[in-house]
């Protein structure tokens, strides 16, 4: 079965920190290929405590959209994990380039264990039965990249953290939209989304289905099924706030 499943939809610092929703990231499992996107804290024990549980061995791929800690923070034990302990030579890890040598998070011990290593920027990548499409930069503080994909004739977009601006639409039109989403309301210092913005991008792209997800502060103490309700009601579509252990059959 191919899936895609939640292992956390924490976004921002406290609620990371508190882990008032877990932070493990999003892993595909697409006919005999298995990605993890943005390997956050936990991401390990997310993935083993799973059911069915999540082998981090049988891991083709390591997607790093940036390398915020909230993204980040367990990339090399997953490296770690998808290569036996770096005795076995396979996987691919995708990440910008900020994220090596001064400065990054994946240490230089473990970005020799991967099969290959490739730097994530505007294009088309392939790791098996898996092709992704990087259509544009992101505007956020570090080098970051949201992602497109097809599954099984469905395309899916995830939009990563990010300030709006007007091509998201544009350019992450998608049956399926993932989109990060951590304000409630605008903050103008802060390049994150807000839920009006998720709102206008929803609108202009007319997905099949919406899923918000990597939820800050805010959007908890509004609680998440309050505004599911809202929102679907508000925008006639199918919109879903998802929660830890969400799991998309395909």
């Amino acid at each position: 079965m191919d899936f895609i499943k939640f292992l956390g939809t924490a976004g921002a610092r406290f609620v990371m920190i508190r882990q008032l929703r877990a932070s493990g990231g999003l892993w595909v499992s697409y006919k005999d290929t298995n990605i993890l996107i943005d390997p956050g804290p936990g991401s390990l024990i997310r993935a083993l405590k799973s059911r069915p549980k999540l082998d981090p061995s049988a891991l083709d791929g390591i997607i790093l959209t940036h390398k915020h800690l909230d993204h980040s923070n367990d990339i090399n034990l997953m490296i770690e994990a998808m290569t036996g302990g770096g005795f076995k030579k396979r996987g691919v890890v995708f990440a910008p380039r900020d994220c090596f040598g001064e400065g990054g998070v994946i240490f230089d011990y473990a970005s020799k264990f991967p099969q290959e290593i490739r730097h994530l920027k505007k294009g088309s990548f392939k790791v098996k039965d898996f092709e992704f499409e990087v259509p544009l930069k992101m505007r956020h503080p570090v080098e970051t990249y949201g992602i497109r994909f097809e599954i099984n004739g469905r395309k899916v977009s995830l939009i990563a953290d990010t300030e709006y601006f007007q091509d998201l639409s544009k350019y992450y039109k998608a049956d399926i939209l993932i989109i990060n989403l951590v304000f409630l309301e605008k903050r103008s210092n802060i390049a994150h989304l807000c839920l009006s913005e998720a709102k206008k991008i929803i609108s202009a792209i007319k997905p099949k289905e919406a899923i918000l997800t990597h939820f800050g502060m805010t959007i908890l103490k509004a609680k998440p099924h309050i505004l599911e309700e809202s929102l679907n009601k508000e925008l006639n579509s199918r919109i879903r706030l998802a929660y830890d252990g969400m799991r998309l059959d395909f």
